[in-house]
């Protein structure tokens, strides 16, 4: 049978099957899992996908949203927060890693005893690749295929598009099942609680779209499916609602991030990529270093701060990546790298010589940031060439380490 309508209602039974005993909780376990930086197109994505197939006839197999964070991680993302109000539902109702962690040492669940399905990724990252990457059995994504997940996924889908948001995508995917349970909440007379069903699961896809493509006006990432799917959702809320009031309440809640540490702040967004043996961690922060310095901390904080905690990750390339529309009412990015050691060293020099004209990069405040010696070199830009994110960066630095790990 399907699960209850309410999101609030379908999370509860998430959990309770989740941590339920051995003999009592379906085998295997489906889980839909967001990128490790665990952004909200990410966490919204895994939320939306789970609930809609869960409610797919005929089968109505139960599948678990999961954010790819340890629980203690999810008050560092406010915007989240109020995205799910709208749906009746606080961001601490989220299962996380460390619920995962629990059931796997108090209950005994085994990789074998689940499958994965990955949104706005298609290679699991960090902790968990290890021991669920062979679990994999689709994905949704609008990112670089990295040729991990097979071709034919069965009932799973293996969707990689571009777009801007891969909420997008997951709404696309999904908008059959989502207007087959409306009709049928209509059919029960129950219309009042379908609309308000329906208009809170609507916000939280638009506020990943909406963020995801500075409010469908980004030329860069906005796509055509991005507008069609935000136009499908916005015909769920009612007149009184409007696309401009949204998006800035929440990119105020996201942009505010003098709430926050240094190290809040590189955790907040953080993913890292091993590549030729070499660890590579990227930090995204939605504000500039002009405001980072004003707001968080000297130079030596920032410094000393990422010095740590790049280290504790046991990253040989640390990258700070930011974006700002504040400065003078442009949008801007910073790029900060550091190299570790004498390999990562190679990597990066190589990147700056392949890449610095094409992205535009300039030495930020004549370089203030910038440091070479005892087998390491940080340098900071300004990256003036916008478009480019850290979605097209990664692969680019990941390019660069292989070139140095043949030399």
């Amino acid at each position: 049978m399907p699960p209850p309508r309410s999101l609030s209602a379908f999370l509860e039974l998430a959990r309770k099957s989740l941590k339920a005993p051995v003999g009592q909780r379906p085998s295997p376990l489906t889980f839909v899992i967001g990128n490790e930086s665990a952004d909200l197109d990410s966490l919204c994505s895994a939320i939306l996908f789970a609930y809609f197939r869960s409610h797919t006839a005929p089968n109505y197999t139960l599948h678990i949203p999961l954010a790819n964070i340890p629980r203690e991680d999810i008050p560092l993302r406010p915007e989240l927060g109020a995205a799910l109000a709208y749906a009746g539902v606080k961001s601490q109702q989220l299962l996380t890693l460390s619920d995962l962690d629990d059931v796997t040492k108090t209950e005994g669940l085994e990789p074998q005893d689940t499958r994965w399905v990955l949104v706005d990724h298609n290679a699991l990252t960090g902790s968990i690749a290890e021991s669920y990457t062979s679990r994999i059995v689709g994905c949704v994504d609008h990112h670089e295929d990295e040729n991990v997940i097979a071709v034919n996924t069965g009932d799973e889908p293996r969707i990689l598009k571009k777009t801007g948001s891969c909420v997008s995508l997951v709404v696309e995917y999904c908008r059959d099942a989502w207007e087959s349970l409306s009709k049928q909440a209509l059919e029960k007379a129950d219309s009042p609680e379908q609309t308000e069903v329906d208009a809170g699961l609507a916000r939280i896809a638009l506020s990943a779209i909406y963020l995801d493509t500075n409010n469908l006006k980004s030329k860069a990432k906005t796509t055509e499916l991005d507008i069609q799917i935000a136009e499908y959702l916005e015909s769920k809320l009612g007149k009184e609602y409007t696309r401009k009031k949204y998006y800035k309440e929440l990119s105020q809640l996201k942009e505010d991030i003098s709430q926050f540490s240094y190290c809040d702040n590189f955790r907040k967004d953080y993913k890292a990529w091993t590549e030729a043996g070499m660890v590579l961690g990227t930090a995204s922060i939605p504000q500039g270093f002009h405001y980072m310095l004003n707001h968080l901390g000297d130079k030596e904080t920032l410094i000393d701060e990422f010095r740590k905690f790049a280290q504790e990750r046991q990253c040989d390339i640390g990258c700070i990546m930011t974006s700002s529309a504040k400065d003078d009412g442009v949008f801007k990015r910073n790029l900060l790298i550091w190299a570790f050691n004498p390999k990562a060293v190679e990597a990066v020099e190589k990147f700056v010589e392949l890449h610095s004209e094409t992205l535009g990069l300039a030495p930020f405040q004549d370089g203030a940031l910038d440091y070479k010696g005892d087998g390491e070199v940080r340098y900071c830009w300004y990256q003036n060439v916008t478009r480019n994110s850290r979605k097209q960066l990664a692969p680019l630095l990941r390019a660069t380490m292989k070139e140095a790990a043949k030399l």
